[in-house]
C-alpha cells in the first residue's frame, strides 16, 4: 500500500481483507501497509477485544461478527460517487420538508452534505417564507451529527440500537415511525435486484426501513452502483414500491434499463 496509512485507516482495511480472504497473516499484512509485524499484531489484538475478529499464532481469522461490521470500522468505499449522490440528493430538498434517512454510508453523506445545499442556506438566513428542515432518522450517528445545526429539527425514534449500524429498531421504534409521514424517504440499502427487490443483511433493520419507506409520501433509494444487482439476506420491499433509484453514472446501462421496466425512474449523479 502506497502512502503513509493511519491506523485509523489501517483497522477497517484490516477487517475487510480478512473477510475477503478467510485469513490474514501477520507479516503478509505488515507488507502490505507498510508497518512492523509488531504493530501490526497490536492492531489484531486491539480488534480482537473489540470481538471483530478471531486471533491465531500467525494472525486472525473472522467470527461470526467480521461479515457485519460496525459502521465506524467500514472504509468508505466507493466514497466519490456516494458523494456525488449526496450533493444530487439534497438539492432535491426544500425549505420547511420533511426527510427521513436511515442508516447507512450514502445516508450519512447525505446527512453531511445538508448544510451544504443552497437553498437550505437560504433558510437559515431567513430568505424563505418556511425555515429550515425536518430530519427523521433511526440512525443514531446521523441524528448526533445533524443535531448541532439549528436550521435542521431532528426527530429520532426509540427502539433497540444494532452496534454495526447505529439504527434503533424493533416495535419502539416502528410505532414512532407510524405516526410520522415525511415528504420524501431518502432508503440505503445493502443490494438491489429486480427480481429480490431492496435487501439488507438483518431482518430487524429490513423491517424498520419498510415502515420508514412506507409512511413516506416518496422514496428514492440512494445506492452507489455497487449495490445494484447485489442482494442482501432480508427484503425490505419490492422494486415497484420505490419511486426513484439514485446512482452514479458508472453503473451498467443495462441494469439502469432493467430498473426503469420494473418501474422506478433512474437518476444519475
Amino acid at each position: 500500500m502506497k502512502g503513509a496509512v493511519t491506523r485509523a485507516e489501517r483497522l477497517p482495511a484490516l477487517l475487510e481483507r480478512l473477510v475477503a480472504a478467510g485469513q490474514l497473516e501477520v507479516e503478509e499484512a505488515a507488507a502490505h501497509f507498510g508497518v512492523s509485524a509488531a504493530t501490526i499484531r497490536r492492531d489484531l489484538d486491539h480488534l480482537a477485544e473489540q470481538q471483530l475478529l478471531a486471533r491465531t499464532h500467525g494472525g486472525a481469522v473472522p467470527n461470526s461478527t467480521s461479515y457485519d461490521l460496525p459502521l465506524r470500522y467500514k472504509t468508505t468505499a466507493r466514497g466519490d460517487a456516494k458523494a456525488r449522490i449526496a450533493e444530487y440528493a439534497v438539492g432535491l430538498l426544500w425549505p420547511g420538508c420533511t426527510v427521513a434517512l436511515n442508516g447507512g454510508t450514502t445516508t450519512v453523506e447525505v446527512a453531511r452534505a445538508l448544510p451544504r445545499a443552497p437553498q437550505l442556506r437560504d433558510a437559515i438566513d431567513g430568505r424563505t417564507p418556511q425555515h429550515g428542515i425536518t430530519v427523521v432518522t433511526n440512525a443514531l450517528n446521523i441524528a448526533a451529527e445533524l443535531t448541532v445545526r439549528p436550521f435542521i429539527k431532528i426527530v429520532v425514534c426509540g427502539g433497540v440500537a444494532r452496534p454495526q449500524s447505529y439504527e434503533l429498531v424493533g416495535a419502539i421504534a416502528s410505532d414512532t415511525l407510524k405516526q410520522l409521514t415525511p415528504d420524501l424517504c431518502f432508503l440505503g440499502v445493502m443490494g438491489l435486484d429486480p427480481v429480490a427487490g431492496l435487501t439488507t443483511n438483518d431482518d430487524a433493520e429490513a423491517a424498520i426501513n419498510r415502515v420508514m419507506m412506507q409512511q413516506a409520501k416518496r422514496t428514492i433509494v440512494v445506492a452507489d452502483s455497487s449495490k445494484l444487482g447485489e442482494v442482501g439476506f432480508c427484503r425490505i420491499c419490492r422494486l415497484d414500491e420505490v419511486d426513484a433509484v439514485l446512482t452514479d453514472s458508472e453503473v451498467d446501462p443495462e441494469i439502469v434499463a432493467t430498473i426503469r421496466k420494473a418501474g422506478p425512474d433512474v437518476i444519475l449523479a
